[in-house]
């Protein structure tokens, strides 16, 4: 049951008299929950309370951790109806949906569960002495990754389950050893709460310390800045917009003790289609890509926003098929009326520039908060010239950009900031040409795909969900998959420690 306090520990609290609604962008109308933000006083507990959690969490067995983790998962999937139904009315997203995404929370709690079962992720290595060797003996070092302290995570807004609340950054922090105190995003602060319960109620069955997880109701950005701010906080995970994770890092930096701060943050991920694939499949490629443009109302941070191709007749006329493809799919909601008019006035501004020609858009009335898809078309030199077109517009929209030669394309992809993904569509017969496309693109994304679509984020140890900035704060790590726990941990070592002394992994 939703009650609309903050989680401070394992206690439900509410001293604040700032209150605020989630809202039903399907119904356009606010939900009956009634928020109340968290106070300072109430971070300030959450994070003394996180603190002294880690000091018995940091050391306890990777199988109880396991356990616990395990136990959040199963307590997730006994919310049951109450979770769906409030994850629906505060996104606008379909029954399908919810639960896809919910199942992809509980996998990724059960992932790292299993991961932390044994030490083996902790990559311990053992360097033995040679009290003999001359002129400096060698000493006896071990070395294992231990976890930083308490993390704050800001909960997302196109994903209330998966990148939120228990989301990828919880799950792995958690496992790694660090409580998490969330920053529930206001969109879906009843989802976040129910998904918080579920939290608290493992840690207590799992016999884990108090403040080990808490959850902090927010309608602005002043109780994440406080958080961030807090000498006891170590470590920031934040899925979000450039400006905001930017925010979040400067803030980080400027502590007299700066702290990691790692950000998943812009991407419009760019896609290559090379004249054989646009020749041979062109008509399957339009079809393909307008529903990835479409998919989830383009809210996904791996939405394909740029396509480059190579100019000519049959280019021209697959942007014509691909545009009027995009707009003949039905409009869907946004998430919150917030991220309409965002979309709305973004969309308006890189539609408005020199050179950029509207091919196709959805012209029928559309419900309020509902977003009509839109597919442009401009040349190589006036994207080049034009920085404004670069920026990602969140939703269904898509640019296609006709490059006169391969080398004019490649001159793009090096221009362009930091991404999440790219995409190459080719044919074999393009094999022999694509390495200095791919070279070009591995110095700019984090995961590159052949012939198939950006969105959809696999969740295993292979996948890299991260890249150049400003598509991640720090591209040597991933946000997706087990390898994320890395993020939350730094690596130490012993010198010529008693075997009695040491962790049993090192013995």
């Amino acid at each position: 049951m939703v009650s609309g306090k903050n989680y401070i520990g394992n206690q439900l609290s509410a001293k604040g008299t700032t209150t605020y609604q989630t809202f039903n962008p399907k119904l356009n109308i606010n939900n009956q929950y009634v928020f109340t933000e968290a106070t300072s006083e109430e971070i300030d507990e959450a994070v003394q309370l996180a603190h002294q959690a880690f000091k018995e969490f940091r050391n306890v067995p990777g199988e109880k951790r396991a356990e616990f983790l395990n136990a959040i998962a199963d307590e997730i999937m006994a919310l049951d109806n109450e979770l769906i139904e409030v994850y629906m009315s505060e996104s606008g997203l379909p029954e399908g949906r919810a639960k896809g995404e919910r199942g992809r929370t509980v996998f990724q709690l059960q992932s790292f569960a299993a991961l932390v079962k044994d030490e083996n992720w902790r990559e311990n290595t053992i360097d033995l002495p040679n009290y003999e060797r001359a002129p400096i003996p060698k000493p006896d070092l071990r070395k294992t990754l231990i976890p930083l302290g308490s993390t704050v995570v800001f909960g997302a807004s196109n994903f209330p389950l998966a990148y939120s609340t228990a989301g990828g950054d919880t799950a792995s922090a958690l496992a790694a050893g660090c409580p998490v105190i969330v920053k529930s995003h206001p969109m879906h602060a009843g989802t976040g709460e129910l998904i918080a319960s579920a939290i608290v109620k493992a840690a207590e069955k799992t016999g884990m310390p108090n403040g080990v997880f808490s959850n902090l109701n927010s309608s602005g950005i002043e109780v994440g800045e406080q958080l961030v701010k807090h000498p006891q906080v170590k470590a920031v995970g934040f899925t979000g917009s450039i400006r905001g994770g930017r925010a979040l890092m400067d803030l980080a930096a400027k502590r007299s003790e700066p702290i990691p701060v790692f950000a998943e943050m812009g991407s419009i991920n760019p896609v290559i289609i090379t004249s054989n694939a646009i020749a041979n499949r062109g008509e399957s490629i339009a079809d393909t890509y307008a529903k990835s443009i479409n998919l989830g109302t383009g809210q996904f941070c791996t939405n394909p926003g740029l396509l480059l191709t190579i100019d000519g007749a049959e280019t021209n006329t697959f942007i014509q098929d691909l545009a009027q493809k995009t707009t003949a799919i039905d409009p869907q909601c946004m998430l919150h009326p917030n991220i309409k008019s965002n979309y709305t006035r973004l969309g308006s501004e890189v539609s408005s520039q020199n050179g950029l020609e509207v091919i196709s858009k959805y012209e029928a009335a559309v419900e309020e908060n509902f977003a009509p898809s839109q597919v442009s078309t401009v040349s190589g030199k006036d994207f080049l010239s034009n920085p404004k077109m670069h920026q990602e517009v969140f939703g269904p929209f898509s640019v296609v950009v006709r490059c006169k030669d391969e080398a004019e394309l490649i001159e793009i992809i090096d221009g362009l900031e930091g991404q999440l993904t790219g995409t190459i569509l080719a044919e074999k017969e393009d094999y022999n040409n694509l390495s200095n496309i791919i070279d070009s693109l591995q110095n700019r994304v984090g995961r590159i795909i052949f012939n198939g679509v950006p969105t959809g984020v696999e969740v295993c140890e292979s996948m890299t969900h991260g890249g150049p900035y400003p598509a991640s704060s720090d591209s040597r790590f991933t946000a997706v998959g087990i390898g994320s726990i890395r993020r939350w941990v730094r690596p130490f070592s012993y010198q010529d420690f008693p075997k009695e002394l040491l962790p049993q992994s090192l013995q």
